[in-house]
């Protein structure tokens, strides 16, 4: 039976910027939020937000405790290649923890071992400054 192993990877900084309420709908009340500012550091990887088109297009439950996270953004490295990173995970909007469940997609050759890597991290939101801070983690299964 396969098991798996957490090995740290890096810390991922965010800045949001503006909340957009699109309203209800079938999966709950759907918020835009703003990716403003992303970092990833790391001993094999640092990197920065490459573009503006970067956001969470998240949902929050009908009692307004959780929020279904839903993000996507691409960074470039301080090599300048580009990385395009996407996330699902689950946040209190009560307490500001956050799981969530990264891929990475590049096509440098350079960083091509993040195509493989399913990620994990455990971050923790500050809403009143719009900070958000994940730890980074690979999944490493074993047979």
């Amino acid at each position: 039976m396969a098991t798996a192993e957490l090995v740290e990877l890096g810390i991922i900084n965010i800045k949001l910027g503006d909340f957009l309420e699109v309203g209800d709908g079938p999966k709950g009340t759907r918020l835009v939020v703003e990716v403003r500012e992303a970092s990833l550091e790391s001993e094999r990887v640092n990197a920065s937000l490459a573009t503006r088109d970067a956001a969470d297009w998240g949902t929050v439950s009908d009692n307004g405790k959780l929020m279904s996270l839903d993000v996507r953004f691409t960074l470039k490295t301080d090599d300048g290649e580009f990385i395009y990173v996407e996330y699902c995970g689950r946040g209190s909007l009560e307490t500001g923890l956050i799981g969530a469940a990264p891929t990475f997609q590049t096509g440098s050759e350079k960083y091509s071992w993040l195509n493989t890597v399913q990620g994990a991290m455990a971050g923790q939101a500050n809403l009143e400054t719009g900070e958000l801070v994940y730890r980074l983690y690979e999944l490493k299964v074993t047979a």
